[in-house]
């Protein structure tokens, strides 16, 4: 109600968004509240006809409200600046050659999978494939609510045990693959880059894309020179709109970047993703000779590796959440 309120437009409108979080989070308890009434309610009657069909409703309900509660649960335990951001997701093949390749890409189908879960969306912004399957990098961006802040708990290297399809003896490899993960910053952040600060280069486009994107130079890398941070779009056939793409990649990493050094914990975000290789995973999946996903910090494990494959990685998001709450206090 203050008069000069809408004054300061950029003030105005993260003060709405905070107050339309603060209803979103609201709203939600006060329909699960009328949810569990409705519920007690529904069983109280199905109890006193003894209908079988009211029964299965009722446990039905009470799944779909337990699976609810969950999410509303480890929302509760997002309180970073920039937790509601969309996430830029990150993976690299590390030591394992083709193995690792393929690794990096059965990743990016749990990261995929995972997504559209949720209901988010996803835009590859660069990829390179490996030389023989799989991919040796992928830059993606997950577009939703809390999406940063559910995927800071994948940041690091992640160890495949397994038989290798690959290898026609058989044989048990491990492989490895390292996830890094920042928050997509506001264009009302005020982020100065100018034109000398910064080298741009064009090339062609490489791997799937049609005729037209493979035969102009419209991929885009951008090198800043201070920090010698490179971005690079390619997935576009539009030079223009990979380069957009690229300066908002340049954008948020520089932001991330100085928050950490603000924090003094640039080196303990890169200690925790680590070497991309022995003793210094966050996570093992193994399919072989047992099928096990534990994760090394918080201890959580399952046996579930499907399920995990398929995208299914809320607990061990909800446990590093707990786990990283422990740890500040």
């Amino acid at each position: 109600m203050e008069p000069d309120f809408w004054n300061d437009q950029n003030k105005a409108k993260k003060t709405m968004a905070e107050l339309d979080d603060l209803k979103n989070v609201c709203r939600l308890w006060y329909d699960m509240s009328r949810e569990v009434k409705d519920l007690i309610d529904l069983s109280m009657l199905a109890t006193d006809e003894n209908d079988e069909k009211l029964l299965k409703d009722v446990e039905d309900g009470s799944k779909k409200l337990e699976k609810e509660l969950s999410v509303f649960e480890v929302r509760t335990k997002l309180g970073g600046e920039h937790d509601k951001n969309n996430a830029i997701i990150s993976i690299h093949a590390g030591a394992g050659g083709t193995e690792s390749c393929d690794w990096a890409q059965i990743l990016l189908r749990m990261y995929s999978r995972w997504a559209e879960d949720k209901g988010f969306k996803t835009e590859v912004v660069d990829s390179l494939d490996g030389d023989e399957a799989g991919i040796k990098n992928i830059t993606m961006i997950i577009r939703g609510e809390y999406a940063y802040g559910f995927l800071q708990s994948e940041i690091g290297v992640h160890r495949l045990v397994r038989i290798s399809p690959f290898d026609s003896n058989k044989r048990r490899h491990t492989s490895f693959s390292s996830v890094d993960v920042i928050p997509e910053v506001e264009d009302s952040i005020d982020i100065i880059i100018e034109d000398k600060d910064i080298r741009i280069d064009t090339y062609r486009a490489s791997g799937a894309g049609g005729q037209h994107i493979n035969k102009t130079d419209s991929a885009v890398r951008i090198t800043h020179l201070a920090t010698e941070i490179t971005v690079q779009s390619q997935n576009d056939r539009s030079q223009i709109k990979n380069r957009t793409t690229a300066m908002k990649l340049l954008k948020a990493r520089l932001y991330e970047l100085e928050q950490e050094k603000q924090r003094a914990s640039y080196e303990k975000h890169y200690n925790e993703k680590g070497a991309i290789e022995w003793s210094s995973q966050i996570r093992s999946y193994v399919f072989m000779p047992y099928q096990l996903v534990k994760d090394h910090r918080t201890g959580y494990k399952t046996l579930r590796m499907d399920l995990v494959m398929d995208g299914d990685i809320d607990d061990f998001i909800s446990a590093y959440l707990s786990w990283k709450l422990e740890k500040k206090k």
